[in-house]
């Protein structure tokens, strides 16, 4: 590793500790050549699943597309970051997990929907409209009729509990 300061290679780990959610290893190491302290940080190396979008082209899984749009619709919405950030990991691990190499774009997307579905109705829209690429003010209107459905459908099921 080399030294951020003098640009040593020779140092050494003073500390090592697991993070909370044990994936990945934090190390407090000396540079032995100007005796100052870094740290660095250890993970395992993930490999991600190939995206097939619409048209057929592919391209590498980008956890930051996948958030850039998610914060776009959650844009001045009741829901913080790291619901976002929670959502995004269980998602990527979740593609992990399912050992499979390639990933339609469509179910990346359908998921997303889902998750915006449950938490915030205007960040659903929003992602929606460009997700599906609406065209005019009838596909909102479609979509936003969809919402009042399912969610009259909710407070009856809840009615009934």
């Amino acid at each position: 590793m080399k030294c951020p300061y003098c640009s040593s290679f020779n140092n050494k780990v003073v500390d090592s500790r697991l993070s909370k959610e044990g994936t990945l290893i934090r190390r407090r190491r000396e540079c032995e050549a100007c005796l100052r302290r870094f740290t660095t940080y250890e993970k395992v190396e993930e490999i991600h699943p190939v995206v097939i979008k619409k048209d057929g082209r592919r391209e590498p899984f980008s956890r930051e597309k996948i958030a850039e749009g998610i914060l776009r619709a959650c844009q001045k919405r009741p829901i913080s970051v790291d619901s976002i950030e929670e959502f995004i990991d269980s998602l990527e691990q979740s593609f992990q997990e399912s050992g499979r190499k390639e990933i339609a774009t469509t179910e990346i997307g359908e998921r997303v929907m889902a998750k915006l579905h449950e938490w915030d109705d205007v960040a659903y829209v929003r992602f929606a409209s460009v997700y599906r690429q609406f065209k005019d003010p009838n596909d909102f209107v479609l979509e936003l009729q969809e919402l009042l459905e399912s969610r009259k459908k909710k407070e009856i099921k809840n009615k009934k509990k």
